[in-house]
């Protein structure tokens, strides 16, 4: 039997508008679609209508699909001759676990295709209005899991602590009042600037802006559930100007796109 391919895409933040040309491509001609928690209805409604879809979201510390099993899952169905899109949130080669699980395939001798998608902390930044780089605030930023494979605070905190730069923190909302505690223990100023963007480019994003030592406290007031990115740097400051974003508009928007789409063909 010809082998088949498996394309990982990333879907990226949450807007199906911030698909690329070639995702859509795909998706429209994927045979079966493995996808994650972070896939929404609205971008999982633009795959190809009979495609085989199959959902292997994880939630943190609740693996719904181990990650062995789903590289394994992957091998599988290309070996079956089929065509795979595993469709990721963001992009699949920024704390997305994408090299995990083409390694295998790889080893098999299937072919696979990467696909980048814009990734959580520029496109939600860009949603909240704050440039994560600007010549008067910060000439780097970095981008930090909140936490490592063993699921503990692990960063490299004289990396962090570099000045003009901003940091963007995935994942860190478990772990949010530890991260900013110790961001201040090693040095940031207690009043450093802070964003934290719930459901960013979604109808329902959310900013949250606060200090170092007020987020956490604030974050649990609001009751940010996530997806959630953690934006650290005077850039945050920038967006009383830049804020650009109407969520509701977004709304409106994304409903008009799945009526189109429910609709059936004109004659």
């Amino acid at each position: 039997m010809k082998l088949g391919k498996v394309y990982l895409v990333g879907a990226g933040p949450g807007d199906p508008d911030l698909l690329t040309f070639k995702a859509l491509r795909l998706m429209q001609r994927a045979d079966v679609v493995l996808y994650d928690r972070l896939v929404g209805k609205s971008i999982l409604s633009l795959v190809r209508r009979d495609a085989e879809r199959i959902y292997v979201g994880k939630l943190p510390q609740e693996h719904t699909v181990p990650q062995p099993e789903i590289s394994a899952m992957l091998l599988r169905l290309a070996q079956e001759g089929k065509r795979v899109l595993r469709l990721k949130g963001g992009d699949p080669f920024v704390f997305g676990r994408g090299g995990e699980e083409i390694e295998l395939l790889a080893e098999a001798g299937i072919p696979f295709q990467v696909v980048p998608g814009i990734t959580a902390a520029s496109g939600c930044a860009a949603y909240a209005g704050i440039p994560l780089t600007h010549r008067d605030h910060a000439q780097a930023c970095i981008f930090v899991t909140g936490h490592s494979k063993n699921g503990q605070v692990d960063v490299d905190w004289d990396l962090l602590m570099q000045p003009r730069q901003t940091i963007a923190v995935y994942m860190g909302l478990k772990h949010l009042a530890d991260l900013t505690r110790a961001f201040i223990a090693k040095g940031a100023a207690p009043s450093l600037p802070a964003a934290l963007i719930d459901n960013g480019t979604r109808p329902n994003q959310r900013v949250v802006i606060a200090t170092l030592d007020t987020m956490a406290e604030k974050a649990e007031k609001a009751g940010v559930k996530g997806p959630a990115i953690l934006i650290i740097g005077s850039v945050v400051r920038l967006r009383d100007k830049l804020d650009w974003y109407a969520p509701e508009e977004q709304a409106h928007s994304a409903e008009a796109a799945e009526a189109a789409l429910a609709a059936p063909a004109a004659e």
